[in-house]
């Protein structure tokens, strides 16, 4: 009764709202501090991406949240549950795909939801319309005969979400969704998480894509086990540490970009730049010549072929998130 007690206070604390409330989660594996003190939010109806290098903690963040990994210190709230206390109801109230394709290869689409679904404690009739209501969602018709081995990289992830959807989860945990998938099913792929999130589902995905976190309503970046920044793209754009006082960022278009950037980031008043596809993305403070940059690069024989200001995008906030906090410690375990 006690514990029931505690856990009741606990989840009446959480803010109104929230799908996902974590306070200084830490985890640990022996000496080695895998996330240090996150603290997140996602709202009911959030896409939330949660960006970071390689090994930097976000399947433990993952896992962690779904329950799949103890906490080692902190607490989390996913749907109102107590991860700590509740951990198999959580299990029950999510949808999870993880970063490896999880299916059984040599079963086809049917038998691999038909399985899922029996777990899920789907039977008879409702595991039917479940299934029937998945495969036309997720436009898997043509394919529900073939195994799951067969399938290519983007319809094996929309069978993945489509077993992990079945029973009908109001929060979803992606875990690199779109990894190793050509760029149009990366679209297709979201262009479905975004119909699922009209319909009242939260999204909590991981991925290394800018342009993918540059379309979710929240954004979460974890570098070595720790947050350094959380919100909407626009306010993470808008950081003072992106957007200095007395400073502007500018695009430098040049055939010899690699030689471009070593004679730019020797330039006095140029305080980063950083190679982006064919260009060069610079912070430089105001006071700073365009004109004499462009003749300076011309001067060794550099043809500039643009030169304009421009706002940041998420890639400029991550880089320059990533040079402040540099890393202390080892990787994070993924």
């Amino acid at each position: 009764m006690k514990e029931k007690e505690r856990r009741l206070g606990e989840t009446e604390a959480l803010p109104d709202g929230a799908a996902i409330h974590a306070q200084g989660l830490v985890r640990r594996f022996g000496k080695f501090v895998a996330v240090d003190g996150v603290d997140l939010r996602v709202d009911k109806g959030e896409v939330f991406g949660f960006l970071g290098p390689n090994g930097s903690g976000k399947t433990t963040v993952i896992k962690m949240l779904t329950g799949l990994l103890p906490l080692s210190g902190g607490a989390a709230w996913v749907d109102g549950l107590d991860v700590r206390m509740d951990a198999e109801g959580v299990r029950e109230r999510i949808g999870y795909m993880s970063q490896k394709f999880s299916l059984y290869d040599d079963l086809t689409v049917t038998e691999n939801m038909t399985f899922y679904g029996t777990i899920y404690g789907l039977r008879n009739a409702r595991l039917k319309q479940r299934m029937e209501a998945t495969i036309e969602l997720n436009g898997l018709e043509p394919y529900v005969n073939r195994q799951a081995g067969k399938l290519s990289g983007g319809w094996k992830q929309r069978l993945a979400l489509g077993c992990a959807m079945l029973h009908e989860p109001k929060m979803m945990f992606l875990d690199e969704p779109t990894a190793g998938i050509d760029p149009v099913a990366r679209r297709q792929l979201w262009d479905l998480i975004f119909e699922l999130s009209g319909h009242g589902v939260t999204f909590f995905v991981t991925t290394h894509y800018i342009d993918e976190a540059e379309r979710c309503s929240h954004v979460g970046y974890i570098y070595y086990g720790r947050m350094i920044a959380d919100g909407t793209p626009a306010e993470l754009k808008a950081l003072p540490d992106v957007r200095p006082a007395g400073t502007k960022r500018v695009e430098i278009t040049a055939p010899e970009i690699t030689r471009a950037l070593r004679l730019a980031r020797a330039m006095d008043g140029i305080r980063s730049a950083t190679v982006f596809g064919q260009s060069i993305h610079a912070l430089v403070e105001e006071r700073f010549d365009l004109g004499e940059m462009r003749d300076a690069l011309s001067g060794h024989g550099i043809h500039v072929t643009e030169v304009r200001t421009l706002e940041p995008s998420l890639e400029d906030v991550f880089v320059e998130l990533t040079y402040k906090h540099k890393a202390v410690g080892g990787w994070a375990t993924e």
